[in-house]
């Protein structure tokens, strides 16, 4: 079947209501625990790629592993996108791979490490917005930059973090500002930031207000009730999985998570996608210390990823009942990406501020 776009996904989770977690692969085993997990729910999925994966597994590998997926699950809908995009080529490449959809970081120059200018972030994320709509594609903007309340500074994830104190100003999303980014870009979605960061290491204990600013996503999505947010940064971090971990061998300090609760609570306030990586690491990692630890002698690969993937669908399956994307997939009409341009084109999708601020 053929894979749809972020856009159609993200206007049906818009009205049932629903958000749609997004899950980082590398490799055929998180591919197959992802999509069984999916299939056990009857959801629909969201793959996405860093340039870190990209790099690892190659484009060709990937788009043929989720073409394959596609295949093999071909009740569950798939958007292929790319995450953290840096620049124009990164997201038009990966475009004339077969991805479905893209995100433009322009939160961050093209290092992935210095923070970006504003009026650098709205012409570069609106020239790949440009490009992306006229194949169908879309596209995924952020908005602020990924990082800590608590200690001003960013985690990193596969190349991508800010380096150096950060202000309260980039640490939390101007609702906005947000408003005149979203219609200068015509994005399809906005990566809001309220005090997530990538990576295991987010607080210092369990977040309340003051490290996680859940009001800053209230905020937007008042000024912006037709745009879909996005929660970068957002494994929940498990308390179980840290305990799975250090049980066989490993040395991961206590560390704190966004906890599923706020996450639901999010959903509730128009975020529509939820990126999870972390989390995903951590199940499989887990899994591989045990076997390591309980069956020293053991050497084939499979034995070890074989609970791996038991681990990492058992996770995949808790998030999509919890975030309500359970059983919406057989509601999803497909729409191929050449009709999606020419909605693009005819000007059917542009974003729309609250009928209040489009009065003033």
């Amino acid at each position: 079947m053929a894979l749809i776009t972020l856009r159609q996904l993200l206007d049906h989770a818009a009205e049932q209501g629903y958000g749609v977690p997004a899950f980082n692969i590398n490799n055929m085993e998180q591919g197959l625990a992802i999509m069984r997990a999916a299939e056990a729910t009857g959801s629909p999925v969201i793959l996405q790629a860093s340039r870190g994966a990209r790099s690892y597994a190659g484009d060709i590998m990937l788009r043929h592993m989720v073409q394959a997926l596609a295949e093999m699950f071909p009740d569950n809908h798939i958007v292929l996108h790319q995450d953290h995009g840096n620049n124009d080529a990164t997201c038009l490449s990966a475009i004339r791979h077969g991805f479905t959809s893209v995100m433009m970081d322009g939160s961050l120059e093209e290092d992935m490490k210095t923070p970006a200018s504003y009026d650098y972030n709205v012409e570069i994320t609106r020239r790949v917005t440009a490009a992306a709509h006229a194949v169908g594609a879309s596209v995924e903007g952020e908005l602020g930059v990924l990082g800590s309340l608590e200690t001003g500074e960013a985690g990193e994830e596969d190349g991508s973090g800010a380096v150096g104190k950060l202000s309260q100003d980039q640490l939390l999303t101007d609702p906005d500002q947000a408003v005149d980014f979203v219609m200068a870009t015509k994005c399809d979605a906005l990566a809001i930031a309220c005090g997530t960061s990538h990576g295991a290491y987010k607080f210092s204990r369990k977040p309340d207000g003051d490290i996680l600013s859940m009001e800053t996503i209230r905020r937007i999505n008042e000024k912006l009730p037709g745009v879909h947010l996005v929660m970068h940064g957002s494994s929940s971090v498990p308390q179980e999985l840290q305990d799975l971990i250090n049980a066989y061998g490993g040395e991961m300090p206590q560390t704190y998570g966004v906890p599923v609760e706020e996450i639901e609570k999010g959903i509730r306030m128009g975020v529509r996608k939820v990126n999870i990586d972390t989390d995903c690491r951590m199940a499989m990692t887990g899994q591989f210390r045990k076997v390591a630890s309980e069956k020293r002698a053991e050497f084939d690969p499979r034995k070890f990823l074989i609970p791996a993937m038991d681990e990492l669908q058992a996770l995949c399956k808790d998030r999509f009942e919890r975030f309500g994307t359970a059983g919406q997939a057989a509601k999803i009409k497909p729409v191929s990406v050449d009709e999606m341009a020419g909605r693009y084109a005819a000007g059917l999708l542009d974003p729309a501020p609250a009928a209040d601020m489009a009065a003033e």
